[in-house]
C-alpha cells in the first residue's frame, strides 16, 4: 500500500468527505424546497384574500376593488413583465430538479469509483502475499515467472489506478460545477422572487393585505416552531 501512495487513513478521509458533502447537499435541497413551499403558501393566501375582498364589496353593492386593481395583479392572472417572472421561476425550478438529479448521479459514480479502486488494491495486496508464501516451495524459474507476472499485474494495476484517479478527479470537478450551477440557479430564483414581491407590493391590494399576511406569517412561524419540537434530531 505504501508503494502505491495509499493507506487506510486516506481512504477513510475520502469516505468521510463524501458523507459530509452528501449531508450538506441534503440540507441545501431542503432549504430550496422550503422556499418554494413558502412562495406557494403566500400565493394561495393572496388569492384567498382577493376573493374575500371581492365578495365583500360585491355584497355591499359597491364596485369591486379587484376590478380596479386587476391589471396590477398581473403576477397572478395575466401577462406582462410579472408573467415573464413567473415563467422564469418555473424554468428555474425545473433546472433545480435536474441539478439535484445530476448531483445524486455524480455522487453515486464517485462512490462506485472509490469502491472499485479499493477492490483493485485488495487484489494486488493478495497477490503480493501469495507470492511471499510460495517463495519457499517453488523452483527458481517458477519464482521468476511469478515475479514477472506480479510485476505485469502491478504495472497494469498502476495504469488502471491512474485511470480511475483521473476519472474520479473529473467526477469531482463535474460535481463542483454542478454545485456551482445549483447555487447560481438558487440565486436567480431568489432574485426573481424578490422582483415578483416588489411588483406585487406596488399594487393597491398590498396595503389592504399587509396586516393579514403579517399575521398569517406569524402563525406559520409559530406552527413550525411547534412542529420542530416533535421532529427527530439528525
Amino acid at each position: 500500500m505504501a508503494e502505491l501512495g495509499l493507506n487506510e487513513h486516506h481512504q477513510n478521509e475520502v469516505v468521510n468527505y463524501m458523507r459530509f458533502a452528501r449531508s450538506r447537499r441534503g440540507l441545501r435541497l431542503k432549504t430550496v424546497d422550503s422556499c418554494f413551499q413558502d412562495l406557494k403558501e403566500s400565493r394561495e393566501l393572496l388569492e384567498q384574500v382577493a376573493e374575500f375582498e371581492k365578495a365583500e364589496f360585491t355584497s355591499s353593492n359597491k364596485k369591486p376593488v379587484m376590478d380596479v386593481v386587476k391589471p396590477k395583479l398581473a403576477p397572478l392572472n395575466e401577462g406582462g413583465t410579472t408573467e415573464l417572472l413567473n415563467k422564469e421561476i418555473l424554468r428555474l425550478q425545473e433546472e433545480n430538479e435536474k441539478l439535484k438529479s445530476r448531483l445524486k448521479t455524480l455522487e453515486i459514480q464517485a462512490t462506485a469509483a472509490l469502491e472499485e479502486k479499493a477492490k483493485l488494491e485488495s487484489t494486488l495486496h493478495g497477490l503480493q502475499l501469495e507470492q511471499g508464501n510460495q517463495q519457499d516451495f517453488i523452483k527458481a524459474q517458477d519464482l521468476s515467472d511469478l515475479e514477472s507476472t506480479v510485476a505485469a499485474l502491478k504495472t497494469e494495476f498502476q495504469k488502471t489506478l491512474s485511470d480511475k484517479t483521473e476519472n474520479q478527479k473529473s467526477l469531482e470537478e463535474s460535481l463542483a460545477t454542478a454545485k456551482h450551477d445549483l447555487l447560481r440557479v438558487q440565486e436567480q430564483l431568489s432574485m426573481a422572487e424578490k422582483e415578483l414581491e416588489k411588483k406585487f407590493q406596488q399594487t393597491a391590494a398590498y396595503r389592504n393585505m399587509k396586516d393579514i399576511l403579517t399575521k398569517k406569517n406569524d402563525q406559520i412561524k409559530e406552527l413550525r416552531k411547534r412542529l420542530a419540537k416533535y421532529e427527530p434530531e439528525d
